[in-house]
């Protein structure tokens, strides 16, 4: 089906025709277009037309609006203050419009022209570590962006660029030969993720002790490092129940986050060991890098420390070994030559912000990224303590990522839990509604925020009924669904012929804005604004909703169905921008 023209594009053709045929000069202008509290729409254009057409503002206003064919569009243009016009549009226009968007199973939004190739980077836990609050952000921002981005026709690979490889695999592995039971499971049954991280973690401490306090033990782990980066067979193997013990663990949080990652798509450090040399070998021969000391780096005009000496990306240490530069710039090589990516996109914290950046510049001067293939960090903040600070425990640890989603869900059960008798939900409902809208409240939290910015994280307020939070959202959906229980033999029929309350009015012309916006949130790598356009669609509808009924007082049979129809868009679209911010929306709460 073909895309479904918004009203705002409607609105701009039929000024554009106004323009042309008052002023054959400026056929081209544009009428600068946008949405307006003073009407529905306010075009102010024309000021700066003016001036280049040295003319009187509100004169070529004037112009324009007389040279613009009668139609059905549009019911009202004013002409105001130095040349502004409001306009106003019909209510047939505003029901007409949203027909063809209810007719169209994307709800009309249109699949990317230009579609390409995104590789996203997100999701990268380390092996054998606990996932902490830290890994949060990466992974929720980074599975709506792969929802969004493959909703408007983007081929999207998923990459989790798991930390697997590194010095501290000598020190685990020399400790499991001496030690061979210690990731020995209790039974043959399938192994929680909760115990396998216990094993791992127990393993890292003693581990580490021994290697802190025990030089001669110091001394095997590191020749076993040695041996893992060259390849040596039971070492490589030891390695390897590392990683399937560590990925039973990734994969039970990743569930607990209802999220979907494929095994296939966990490519760690170690899956770009190959290529290391060849990088090297490539960036020295073309001259991208230079040795300086031994190692191998590229320098920056614009990178100093605060010596004011020039800090250099450091590709190989002059020791021969490997640093994170050469493993990002051989990921990019293989994402762009192996996989054919267009865009690639690391959702990354922004304190790493200039290793990116050199990286990306590095991958530039290579050659490898170019007008044709880009390289985005979608950089995010901390996530702070409802003091400000960086969220620790009370003894001042890191917060496990598993007591955080327990916590919410446990305080999501309780609030849907109050509500449960009135709804008739069963336990089986409770509970299942009680994990959607925990993890959901965490997730919207995070994504409701600009990802460059820092936020609180406060499951008080994530959980909350009231304000800017997934549960409003879900609440509204689950009242829409209520209300078709309570409808009887009425259903949903667009009327375009009848007048429009102002809370109608309010309603369509925002559920008309679905499909820019979703347009709008995959251009510019920003689910935040998918998340503002769902709220304020919820809270459009509880307007609609108190000042417009729908079941009683019984409305004329055409103003119910209409209404219905209202009702049913509204859900459709909350339900379709929830699933792309990887949110479920029960439909009884």
């Amino acid at each position: 089906m073909a895309s479904v023209p918004s009203l705002a594009s409607t609105v701009q053709q039929r000024l554009a025709d106004g323009l042309s045929a008052a002023l054959p000069d400026a056929a081209s202008a544009d009428p600068l277009l946008r949405r307006s509290d003073r009407a529905d729409f306010q075009a102010n254009g024309i000021l700066a037309l003016a001036k280049q057409l040295k003319g009187n503002p509100r004169e070529l206003a004037t112009k324009v609006v007389e040279a613009i064919p009668a139609n059905d569009v549009l019911k009202e243009i004013e002409v105001s203050g130095p040349g502004f016009l409001n306009i106003t549009v019909t209510d047939a226009a505003i029901i007409d419009t949203l027909a063809a968007r209810a007719a169209d199973a994307r709800l009309g939004v249109p699949f990317n022209e230009s579609a390409g190739t995104t590789v996203i980077d997100y999701a990268q836990p380390n092996v054998a570590k606990e996932m902490h609050v830290g890994h949060l952000r990466s992974a929720v921002i980074g599975a709506a962006m792969v929802e969004i981005l493959e909703f408007t026709g983007e081929t999207v690979v998923r990459r989790h660029h798991i930390g697997d490889w590194g010095t501290q695999f000598g020190m685990l592995i020399q400790f499991l030969i001496e030690h061979p039971h210690e990731l020995d499971h209790s039974a043959e049954a399938e192994v929680s993720g909760e115990e396998a991280m216990s094993n791992l973690n127990r393993l890292y401490k003693a581990s580490r002790a021994l290697f802190d306090s025990d030089e001669e033990f110091k001394t095997r782990a590191r020749a076993r490092v040695v041996d893992l980066q060259a390849g040596d067979e039971e070492t490589l193997a030891l390695w390897q129940r590392f990683v399937d013990e560590s990925k039973i663990y990734f994969y039970s949080v990743f569930d607990k986050l209802d999220m979907d990652i494929r095994d296939g798509d966990v490519v760690g450090e170690s899956g770009y060991n190959d290529m290391l040399t060849e990088t090297c070998r490539i960036l020295e021969e073309s001259g991208v890098a230079v040795r300086s000391e031994g190692a191998l780096c590229v320098f920056f005009d614009d990178v100093k420390g605060p010596d004011g000496n020039p800090t250099p990306l450091i590709v190989q240490k002059s020791d021969g070994g490997f640093g994170y530069a050469a493993t990002d710039l051989s990921a990019i090589r293989d994402r762009v030559q192996n996989l054919k990516a267009t865009s690639l996109l690391y959702v990354v914290d922004a304190r790493q912000s200039l290793h990116f950046k050199m990286v990306f510049e590095t991958a530039r001067r290579a050659g490898w990224l170019n007008d044709e293939v880009k390289a985005v960090q979608l950089a995010f903040g901390t996530v702070l303590g409802k003091d400000g600070k960086p969220f620790k425990t009370r003894e001042g640890e890191t917060v496990r990522l598993v007591d955080l989603l327990d916590e919410a869900v446990d305080r999501a059960t309780t609030v849907v839990r109050e509500k449960a008798e009135k709804v008739g939900l069963t336990e089986t409902e409770i509970v299942e509604n009680g994990q959607y809208v925990g993890i959901g409240a965490v997730k919207y939290a995070d994504l409701s925020t600009s990802a460059a910015r820092d936020y609180k994280f406060d499951l008080d307020q994530m959980v909350s009924l009231n304000g800017d939070t997934s549960v409003y959202l879900q609440y509204a959906y689950a009242r829409i669904k209520s209300i078709f229980g309570k409808a009887g033999d009425r259903t949903p029929v667009a009327h375009a012929e009848l007048e429009l309350a102002p809370a109608e009015r309010a309603l369509g012309l925002h559920l008309d804005r679905f499909a820019e916006t979703v347009t709008e949130a995959a251009v510019e790598y920003a689910p935040h604004k998918l998340t503002a356009y769902l709220y304020q669609l919820a809270s459009l509808y509880t307007t609609f909703y108190d000042q417009c009924p729908v079941i009683k007082p019984e409305p004329a049979q055409e103003v119910a169905e209409n209404r219905l129809f209202l009702c049913d868009l509204t859900a459709r679209t909350l339900h379709q921008g929830m699933a792309l911010l990887g949110i479920r929306t029960p439909e009884r709460l």
